[in-house]
């Protein structure tokens, strides 16, 4: 049988059309008018009116860090339980993370952790000069209260969406739309992808032309090559913009069909003592860019491990969640402010396939192959 991945890139007609179209009118890089036409599209959908095309998310990040004035030896607030990507950024400017835990109705930033994170630092002398949240499988943390705690702190806010494009709460504010600026990722397991690539959003219109600026090797405005700043190759390409313009078309749909393999999981699971599928906290609606489940093997009779491995035997892709980043050796000695959920949800947690290109057929597999994982207990 076929092997099913996690979450595999979903194309359609349309990103074909518009790559040939970006290839038959020679605007091959590194720029041209649909990395344009992307910036102007994402930035529309996610209610920021400014955006920069960029080669990854992780260029996002690490421009959006130095624009809102990170400096070298500064501490940034940081979520622990999030992909390496982000904290790396962080370093990338010099800067020290300090790890915060997630709140475990949102597997997100904690607001409350957070506010107490950042006093202990300043009270310790440190400069603490930005918080870096993270929106993570599509959930996002209680941003009206992580905004209060920068605000009270005056502190700028970066928003790492890279997880999260095409997640709402209810009042109409979108992943992405939080904060001094953010960041997306579209990379190839991404809920639209240009096979690699980013992008930065902001209301601030100068930060936007900044980064323009500083993605393109900081070239002055002149006839001849003249720099009076470092700067870095970070822009994206005419002909994957062309590709990013296709997938934004099909984004809800996408969003549509995750949701409803997330809920027929669910149905599924909801008989399973042990079990407990990624909350939605109220007021949101996730893009559900990968369903997540948590098992609790004392109540289970298996552990996230057992069903992984049942599900790779059969050639079916599933994973752990992140493992955070205060655990990770890469980020050993860093400042952590944790009380256990992350830690828990890496033990236990575990990311089931779910791309919008998955059959109903592949779904029945999927479903199968975890029920009938070998010592699984089900109510009686």
């Amino acid at each position: 049988m076929s092997r099913i991945y996690l979450s595999p890139p979903h194309m359609s007609e349309d990103e074909r059309r518009l790559l040939l179209d970006a290839f038959d009118s020679n605007w091959i890089a590194p720029l041209g008018p649909h990395v344009d036409g992307f910036e102007r599209e994402l930035g529309a959908y996610v209610g920021m009116p400014y955006a920069a095309a960029l080669s990854s998310g992780t260029a996002a990040l690490h421009l959006g860090l130095m624009l809102v004035g990170v400096r070298p030896g500064d501490v940034v607030m940081c979520s622990t339980f999030t992909f390496a990507a982000t904290a790396n950024a962080i370093r990338y400017v010099g800067a020290e993370p300090v790890f915060v835990d997630s709140a475990d109705e949102t597997w997100c930033l904690d607001p409350n952790l957070l506010a107490r994170a950042i006093a202990s630092e300043r009270a310790a002398g440190r400069r603490v000069a930005a918080v870096l949240s993270v929106d993570l499988y599509g959930l996002m943390p209680d941003y009206d209260a992580i905004e209060a705690v920068c605000a009270e702190a005056d502190l700028p806010l970066v928003e790492d969406a890279a997880e999260a494009l095409g997640t709402r709460r209810d009042d109409g504010r979108a992943a992405g739309s939080f904060g001094a600026c953010a960041a997306f990722s579209f990379n190839g397991n991404k809920i639209i992808t240009t096979s690699g690539g980013g992008m930065l959003v902001s209301r601030d219109a100068d930060l936007v032309q900044r980064t323009r600026y500083l993605a393109t090797q900081a070239r002055d405005p002149v006839p001849h090559y003249q720099h009076q700043a470092i700067g870095y190759n970070y822009r994206l390409s005419n002909l994957l913009a062309a590709v990013g313009r296709g997938q934004l078309m099909h984004l809800d749909e996408k969003v549509t069909t995750r949701r409803a393999i997330r809920d027929r999981y669910g149905r599924a699971f909801a008989g399973l003592p042990g079990f407990r599928l990624m909350p939605e906290p109220t007021g949101l609606r996730s893009n559900a860019w990968l369903t997540c489940i948590e098992i609790d093997p004392d109540v289970a009779g298996v552990d996230r491990e057992a069903v992984r491995l049942h599900l790779e035997a059969d050639g079916i892709e599933s994973r752990p969640l992140w493992k955070p980043m205060h655990q990770q050796p890469v980020f050993e000695g860093c400042r952590a402010y944790v009380d256990g959920v992350s830690d828990r949800l890496f033990e236990r947690g575990l990311c089931l396939p779910s791309g919008s290109s998955l059959t109903e057929d592949d779904q029945q597999r999927v479903l199968a192959r975890v029920l009938d994982t070998p010592g699984l207990r089900r109510t009686p």
